[in-house]
């Protein structure tokens, strides 16, 4: 059927363009699994009718596909390069079928905003912070310094500190996250101890910024302990991941994974933060996790990857149908697969 839409009458209205894209949009989401010929013809009705829709009319539909998996990557493309950062904010902030290339291309060409939108990704991997940090304004750096999702290669992170000598903003949002290695973490907390005993022009003290390092070496600190305490087995393994999970505190509670499970803290974020739930369902349910401290972690998930909250109770649901033997097999062979590698 959507074959037979894709060739439209040169004189048609706009009107009619926006009523056919939602007809043929509302057709589409109802296939689960679009087969490719499928999403060729259903890109190509929604190229051919944006180029002829107003910005307002773009952005409604911006809004409703933005976060589909099945999306046509040459319309979430289409859409993150629109002129309009209001059109394109959310496809660049949520849209998964957009890949590093497709976002370094956006971010090399379009304006700050465009990139404030992409430093609000969940996830972000170095070659994309290395361009975000080159050519992003102030609130860029503001936004990609706080996102704790954000990876940063060494020169990428050199720069970012060189960019925001001086930022108690970028300084703060620094020393709050708990992923820095040692060096990181010392240069960090070095600057904001400068910038605690800074004045202000009428001579007072930086806002906050005296309470900055301490606030960092406490994390640091309270994590240490609650791991020191699961080792000694003086805490329950639920119980510190349902109270990380329900603050939001993703990196640590990928540090407890990968210390109960023996992995390392970057498998544990890998499948943490996949769209795919079924990695931290299989590590979840080998280690004799409870279904409470599950659905903390897939409602942690939602808020941090944008999903419905509506997917959460199927999942559930199949975690305790889940095999245990085979969620064990699954995990060993994790772990044989990295010993080799």
């Amino acid at each position: 059927m959507l074959r037979n839409l894709t060739r439209m009458p040169a004189d048609i209205s706009s009107d009619s363009r926006r009523q056919l894209l939602h007809a043929v949009t509302d057709l589409f989401l109802l296939d689960r699994e679009p087969n490719e010929a499928s999403k060729e013809h259903y890109g190509q009705i929604a190229t051919n009718s944006l180029s002829h829709l107003g910005e307002d009319e773009r952005k409604g539909y911006a809004e409703r596909v933005a976060s589909l998996p099945t999306l046509p990557r040459t319309i979430a493309v289409s859409l993150g390069n629109d002129s309009s950062a209001e059109v394109a904010r959310l496809v660049l902030t949520l849209s998964p079928v957009l890949t590093d290339i497709d976002l370094a291309a956006i971010a090399v060409t379009q304006s700050q905003q465009h990139l404030v939108a992409i430093a609000e990704r969940a996830r972000l991997s170095e070659s994309i912070t290395d361009i975000l940090v080159e050519r992003g304004d102030k609130e860029v750096l503001h936004t990609v310094s706080a996102n704790k999702g954000a990876a940063f290669s060494d020169r990428g992170f050199d720069r970012l500190l060189e960019r925001g000598n001086g930022d108690s903003v970028i300084a703060g949002a620094l020393a709050r996250r708990s992923d820095l290695t040692p060096n990181r973490a010392q240069r960090v907390l070095w600057i904001v101890g400068q910038l605690a005993e800074a004045t202000a022009p009428d001579g007072t003290m930086t806002e906050n910024a005296s309470s900055l390092a301490k606030q960092a070496r406490q994390q640091r600190l309270e994590v240490k302990l609650l791991l020191a305490d699961l080792a000694a087995k003086v805490r329950e393994v639920d119980d510190v991941i349902t109270m990380l999970a329900d603050e939001d505190r993703a990196y640590h509670l990928a540090q407890v994974l990968a210390q109960v499970a023996d992995i390392t803290i970057e498998q544990a974020l890998r499948v943490l933060m996949r769209r795919d739930a079924s990695g931290i369902a299989v590590t979840c349910r080998s280690l004799g996790i409870g279904t409470t401290a599950f659905r903390a972690i897939l409602q942690l998930r939602a808020r941090r990857l944008y999903f419905s909250s509506l997917d959460i109770d199927d999942d559930v649901d199949g975690y305790t149908k889940l095999d245990l033997s085979t969620a064990e097999r699954t995990l060993r062979f994790l772990k044989l697969r990295t010993k080799i590698v």
